[in-house]
């Protein structure tokens, strides 16, 4: 079981991260994901283990596919940056997975 579809408010656009490039780094083709996007400034810790500070955390069905470092577009128009993707199970409800996704 997923996000209740009431929670599936907004859009995000994902560029996923496919690696470096020659100019920087790659991206794939956008793909749009409807999820719940929450502004909220916390300090977590990125794949590599440095503090980053993290400005947006987007919740999200668990059949998404996002790497870290992947550009995200938010409802609002600003890009952020992948820092972290968790998968969670549960709370507040038994059932409800979904990804949690913290950025830039």
């Amino acid at each position: 079981m997923s996000l209740p579809a009431d929670m599936l408010r907004h859009q995000v656009e994902v560029e996923p991260y496919e690696g470096p490039g020659p100019a920087g780094p790659l991206y794939g083709d956008a793909v749009t994901y409807r999820g719940y996007v929450e502004d909220n400034r916390r300090l977590v810790r990125s794949a590599t283990g440095d503090e980053v500070v993290s400005e947006t955390t987007v919740y999200l069905d668990p059949g998404a596919v996002i790497p870290a470092e992947s550009r995200v577009t938010l409802p609002s128009g600003r890009r952020a940056f992948v820092i972290t993707v968790a998968t969670r199970e549960g709370p507040p409800d038994p059932g409800m997975d979904h990804l949690e996704v913290t950025l830039t």
